[in-house]
């Protein structure tokens, strides 16, 4: 990637703080600008701004496209801005960037900041460790509250928050204890800053836990950090409550691509070009297909029974609709409990005799209301069923039991089957449910007409 290239213009830069004048413009609004321009032009305009307001825009996980700027700026330029900025931010951007711009930047870097992104660098992505910051207030536990209120307001700007005060052992340097910003400013400035420090003992996690518990634990305590030590009890860093928030939103939004049977787009909608967008889509739609390819086939080897019973068809939407809902119902369940921790991979048997129940009585609820429309529309002279419309009546209330009761179980069924092969469960997603339900389905739903309309219609 050249550094070199760097299309700055002024009339960029006039026309973005054009409203400027007329009121104070928040960081947050200046992101979105910056995110309906072309990268070029973003990056021109970035560079313009003061050095402080530029690090508080880069420093903003809203900002689109962060890396691909920061590439278009002259690397001399991109590296000041970068040795602003958190670190933990720095360390996103870097794994945004290809190999040789990264090499590029990184030798740009001051040391401590280069230090500091190689090691959150070397932690896997949705930990602890990947997401905390390097960037947290700590004093040793000989200090008094004075100090440590001295301390607190020299570091204050370059650290990521100051509501948390970490104290550690003088000697061993382990952390002990945390002090709360307003239990520090009510201390007695002359006393050791262990007579404001926090009775209880100090929630703690490893680099290596999943951030959907480190979310668990900053909401079970009420926390606005969490530190992160390794096993000797060393501060590494902190997770703080927004870094945790940033990362459970884009995770969302993935898994909610996922469900509606696509690839995962990586980038926001309006981001992703043509030739993408057909890609992400394209594969996902045409296995979608290939299964559904197999309830042509279903129907195929049930042909002469279609020919002798057409009324069955006339269900066939209902039924194959029913028991898709009814998979994907217990599909989104699943994989949320799995995703928030209610339930683990050795739940799978509670989950499926609960589902068992659970899919038979829904499926009687729905094979009532089916059984009762042929009932009324018989009756009432709506539509003729045939002599044997009770028996008619009777399959679609039996098939449609099996049929919801089948999908509810498959679909609780699939992100445990997912999860043990060390498989995203999001990717059990509602399109796949469906489709697998809808071909045993179609064998469900004939299987019982032959059983109960044998030697009548069939």
């Amino acid at each position: 990637m050249n550094f070199n290239r760097f299309p700055l213009r002024a009339g960029h830069a006039a026309r973005f703080f054009a409203s400027d004048s007329l009121g104070a413009v928040t960081t947050a609004e200046r992101v979105e600008r910056l995110n309906g321009l072309e990268i070029p032009e973003a990056a021109a305009i970035l560079a313009t701004l003061p050095q402080q307001k530029a690090v508080r825009i880069l420093g903003r996980p809203e900002l689109h496209n962060a890396a691909a700027i920061l590439a278009e700026m002259p690397v001399e330029h991109a590296a000041r801005l970068l040795n602003s900025t958190a670190n933990d931010r720095v360390a996103d951007i870097f794994h945004e960037l290809d190999e040789d711009s990264r090499a590029t930047l990184f030798a740009k870097l001051d040391r401590p900041t280069a230090l500091a992104v190689k090691h959150l660098m070397g932690y896997p992505p949705r930990t602890a460790g990947g997401i905390m910051t390097t960037e947290f207030v700590s004093v040793p536990d000989s200090w008094t509250v004075q100090q440590t209120l001295d301390h607190v307001r020299r570091v204050e700007r370059s650290r990521e928050t100051v509501y948390a005060i970490y104290v550690l052992d003088a000697l061993t340097q382990v952390l002990t204890n945390v002090v709360t910003l307003r239990r520090l400013i009510t201390g007695d400035p002359g006393e050791s800053v262990l007579t404001v420090a926090q009775k209880e003992g100090v929630v703690r996690c490893d680099p290596l836990m999943t951030q959907e518990e480190v979310a668990r634990l900053i909401r079970k305590h009420n926390l606005l950090a969490l530190p992160v030590v390794s096993d000797d009890g060393h501060m590494l860093g902190i997770v703080t409550v927004d870094d945790v928030i940033d990362t459970m939103i884009a995770d969302t939004t993935e898994d909610a691509q996922k469900f509606g049977g696509m690839e995962a787009l990586g980038k926001p909608y309006m981001k992703v070009g043509f030739a993408g967008m057909i890609r992400k889509r394209a594969g996902w739609l045409c296995a979608l297909f290939l299964g559904e390819m197999l309830t042509a086939s279903a129907m195929q080897h049930f042909e002469g029974e279609l020919e002798k019973a057409v009324v069955l068809t006339l269900f066939i939407p209902l039924i194959m609709s029913s028991g898709g809902n009814s998979g994907s119902q217990a599909t989104s369940l699943i994989i949320r409990a799995l995703a928030v921790g209610e339930l683990k991979l050795s739940d799978w048997g509670r989950v499926l005799l609960r589902e068992l129940p659970t899919g038979f009585v829904l499926g009687a609820i729905l094979g009532l209301v089916g059984m009762l429309r042929v009932i009324f529309w018989q009756t009432a002279g709506l539509y003729d069923y045939g002599p044997h419309w009770v028996l008619v009546g009777i399959t679609v209330f039996a098939a449609l039991v099996g049929i919801v009761t089948f999908g509810s179980m498959s679909g609780s069924m699939l992100p445990f089957l997912l999860q043990r092969l060390r498989l995203d469960p999001a990717t059990a997603s509602a399109p796949f449910v469906a489709t697998l339900v809808d071909v045993t389905g179609l064998v469900i739903y004939f299987s019982v007409a032959l059983l109960i309309l044998s030697g009548t219609l069939l």
